[in-house]
């Protein structure tokens, strides 16, 4: 419960954090300085194919907390990551087959309210895989869903919160998590894409999810591991971090069961 002295609540109001101090008064500023750097680099396809509006380039720039140099980086490694997996970006869309089958079961799903600290909270029932179709159907889903919640300027200031439900997924669904998938997932959400992930919390993990992610560990950075947290089945754990009035009953919490249908049709809606 630490995490939440610092804080004070009031009718389940989120109280708003000060700003980053890495965050810059006039962003318009820092728009146009990071515009120029773009501008006046070497990288001539970068330049000339990626967009420049001040929405997508200020995306960026939060990503990173306004340090100009780092997001320059994290802009080159998206596009050229991008670049180099197209096949993850055909048909990217939520009518595509794969990835509307993945959202259909909440692979990922999006809670409807933020939390305390204001962070938008995504949740993955993995017992819902069928195998049906592969990890990189749930990657798809999962960057489609980032892409369309990073267009919210709340969303890039506070970021993201992770819960994965590991509870009752089986041995035979855990041999298609395939290393080199999860690899490229580490490295597509971890370096190449503007998204601030504030924790990652699993729960009811079987100890061969443990094995699995035992392999993964060597990839990621420090602070990302240290934003991982491996609850079991204790939910009260997980509550200490992201409190029950906002988590589905599935989780614990006070709301009632999730609905994939709700974000699917937010997604659709949206024109993604």
């Amino acid at each position: 419960m630490a995490e939440y002295l610092q804080y004070e609540w009031h009718n389940q109001k989120i109280i708003p954090e000060p700003p980053s101090k890495n965050e810059p008064v006039d962003k318009s500023t820092a728009i146009q300085t990071f515009r120029t750097i773009i501008q006046q680099c070497n990288d001539t396809e970068l330049k000339n194919n990626i967009q420049q509006d001040d929405k997508t380039l200020l995306k960026f720039l939060y990503a990173r907390k306004f340090n100009i140099p780092d997001t320059f980086l994290l802009l080159q490694n998206y596009y050229w990551y991008r670049k180099k997996n197209h096949i993850l970006f055909k048909d990217f869309h939520s009518d595509a087959p794969d990835i509307r089958n993945a959202l259909e079961s909440s692979l990922p799903g999006v809670l409807s309210c933020k939390d305390r600290k204001g962070r938008c909270v995504l949740i993955l029932n993995a017992t819902n895989w069928d195998c049906s179709y592969s990890l990189i159907s749930i990657y798809r889903s999962i960057l489609l869903s980032l892409e369309f919640l990073s267009n919210e300027i709340h969303n890039q200031s506070r970021g993201f919160v992770v819960i994965v439900d590991w509870t009752e997924f089986s041995f035979r669904q855990s041999t298609n998590l395939k290393p080199s998938i999860l690899k490229l997932m580490i490295e597509g959400l971890q370096d190449c894409f503007p998204a601030r992930f504030k924790g990652i919390h699993f729960i009811g993990q079987p100890w061969y999810v443990e094995a699995a992610l035992t392999l993964i560990k060597p990839f990621l950075k420090e602070k990302i591991k240290e934003r991982i947290f491996v609850h079991g089945n204790n939910l009260s754990t997980l509550h200490d971090y992201v409190h029950k009035d906002i988590l589905p009953a599935e989780l614990g919490g006070e709301q009632p069961s999730y609905n994939p249908e709700i974000w699917l049709k937010t997604l659709t809606e949206g024109g993604t």
